[in-house]
């Protein structure tokens, strides 16, 4: 992790600090104050090995609101853009789900699109340059078979290379339009026709809305639809190994909005889809596919409304008998679980986000002491040992250094115990219970 004394470029520091005062997961820079997770990161790299071999995964992460569960995902995603992925990312809605029949499946499918990112486009917006990229490796290597470039041979041979890679991956639905797309694509791209790539790239969005329209644009009989966005997702993943990454990865968040489906039967139908994906990847029928859920507790356990209210998700999903979905339970199974980070890392964590702070707004006096009494501070709420999160913690802190830079009269500990005198505190914790 990063030191104190190394600078943060300034628009990555602005972002970080915007971000975590407000309690949002920042997209970029999430390397900056990552604390703890270690165990779960190195499980999820894992799972990078495994699609980059052709294999394919799903993971579920779950935890409590503020637990960390979107900072893990923007961690890995960061991860796996640096080491030659391609990763997609959405966060579901009441527009956005995984099967609807009024356009919440489809929408799902533009965000993931929207979002699509690879290590030149690491902030999404990725799909022009992935195909651009792998356009100019093939001409690379033609020019590199020794054909002089800009030759009728050299034409040729391009051609037979681009179209060798499109046919690999002509299986399963979808795939023939697929590559006829991705051919056309070629094809305007070597004719200079912008006005062709681009109804390649709508179609590959998934913006048309008729059959109709997309035979008359593009001579293709299918669109991307509610119905097959998801092979489309598998298809983008099987041509992102052929064209040289490492595999396409996934991150769907916020799924609890799919617990909240008020309908049975429209609920149930999304817990299909994922339990489609689930058998897709765990018997690698989805070459080179990573998909990562993250949810709340409810949204899996629940037995009325959860994923374990679907008794075909149940079976595969709950702890056998040696599982006791706490601590202890083993990180390559299907469920992550995230728990509470300790005190020892959420005061290291506390110690990242002042020297962030000092850098992007400036110098706050505050010694390692006063930061343990405002964690003990933080604990000694009623129920917050166990309750409360990383995100409550740090986006009181900021607001308490906030509060120092603009009255530098005040200290730390004139700041919370105004809040809650010291007698009407439940938990007063050990001094020497946490080391710097």
């Amino acid at each position: 992790m990063p030191e104190q004394n190394i600078k943060i470029p300034k628009r990555i520091l602005s972002a970080l600090l915007s971000s975590m005062a407000a309690g949002v997961v920042p997209r970029v820079g999430a390397p900056y104050i990552a604390i703890g997770r270690s165990a779960e990161v190195t499980s999820l790299c894992r799972d990078l090995e495994t699609i980059s071999d052709g294999g394919s995964a799903t993971r579920f992460i779950i935890g409590k609101y503020g637990s960390g569960k979107s900072f893990l995902i923007q961690l890995m995603r960061g991860y796996a853009v640096e080491h030659g992925y391609v990763t997609a990312d959405a966060d579901l809605s009441p527009e956005r789900r995984l099967c609807s029949s009024g356009g919440g499946g489809i929408a799902t499918y533009r965000e993931l699109i929207k979002n699509l990112a690879v290590k030149s486009s690491p902030d999404g917006g990725a799909l022009p340059q992935l195909l651009s990229k792998w356009l100019s490796d093939e001409s690379l290597k033609a020019e590199e078979s020794g054909i002089p470039s800009g030759s009728p041979e050299f034409e040729k041979a391009l051609a037979r290379s681009v179209y060798k890679t499109v046919r690999s991956i002509e299986t399963g639905v979808g795939a023939f339009d697929f590559s006829k797309v991705v051919t056309e694509y070629f094809s305007a791209v070597r004719a200079l026709d912008d006005e062709r790539q681009a109804l390649c790239l709508k179609w590959l969005r998934g913006e048309f809305g008729t059959k109709t329209e997309a035979k008359a644009a593009l001579g293709v009989t299918g669109i991307i639809n509610d119905d097959n966005w998801y092979d489309y997702v598998k298809i983008l993943a099987a041509f992102s190994r052929r064209i040289g990454y490492g595999g396409l990865v996934v991150f769907i968040d916020e799924c609890v909005n799919l617990y909240k489906i008020p309908n049975r039967v429209s609920r149930e139908n999304n817990y299909e889809k994922i339990l489609s994906i689930f058998n897709d990847t765990l018997q690698g029928k989805a070459e080179g596919l990573c998909v990562v859920f993250a949810g709340t507790p409810q949204f899996l356990e629940d037995r009325r409304r959860g994923l374990f209210g679907y008794e075909a998700l149940r079976s595969r999903l709950n702890d056998t008998m040696f599982g006791d979905g706490g601590e202890t339970q083993p990180l390559f199974g299907p469920i992550i679980r995230l728990k509470r980070l300790s005190d020892d890392e959420l005061l290291a964590l506390m110690a990242r986000v002042t020297n962030l702070f000092r850098q992007g707004y400036g110098d706050v006096d505050v010694t390692p002491e006063e930061m343990r009494d405002f964690l003990y501070f933080m604990l000694s709420r009623a129920g917050a040992d166990s309750m409360i999160t990383p995100r409550e913690i740090i986006r009181s802190y900021l607001t308490a250094l906030g509060i120092m830079l603009s009255d530098k009269s005040k200290r730390l500990p004139d700041i919370y115990a105004s809040v809650m005198p010291k007698e009407e505190r439940v938990f007063v914790p050990d001094p020497d219970a946490i080391e710097f």
